[in-house]
Order: structure tokens, then sequence, then C-alpha cells
């Protein structure tokens, strides 16, 4: 039933908040940050150029990577920075 959507353990580095989230995994990376992004801070600041980390592999994502061809699988450990 949630083969479009990974759920994932999301550490927000500025808040200092852990949080779980349902991440779609037809979507870019990039994507995924400017949503994160947009719903976590009140205001639309597009100089914010947040990134999200591999908290376990340090990876840092490529913005134009697909979530479905990353390593990014239910109950992967993200920071976004």
């Amino acid at each position: 039933m949630l083969e479009n959507k990974v759920l994932v353990n999301l550490y927000i580095l500025s808040l200092g908040k852990r949080s779980e989230v349902f991440v779609p995994v037809n979507e870019k990376v990039g994507n995924i940050s400017k949503l994160l992004n947009n719903s976590l801070f009140d205001s639309i600041d597009f100089t914010r150029n947040n990134r999200i980390i591999n908290a376990e592999t340090g990876v840092i994502y490529n913005n134009n990577t697909l979530i479905r061809t990353s390593d990014i699988k239910n109950g992967t450990k993200l920071i976004l920075m």
C-alpha cells in the first residue's frame, strides 16, 4: 500500500528536532528538501539551500537524485542541514 513512500527518521539540525516523515519515492531529493524547508519554517526563504545528508554514511545527496534510485529506504536516518 505504501510502495510509493518511505518512512525516514529526519533530524532538522537548525531546529534541533527529530521527526519521522513519509517521503515520496518518485520525487527528487531537491524537491523534498524544498518541501521540508517550506513546511518547517514560517517564512518562505528562497535563499535557504538545505541539503539532505545520510546520518549513518555521511552521504550528501545530489538534489537531482530520485529517492527511488538512492539508498534512502524505510528507517533511513537523514539530516536536513
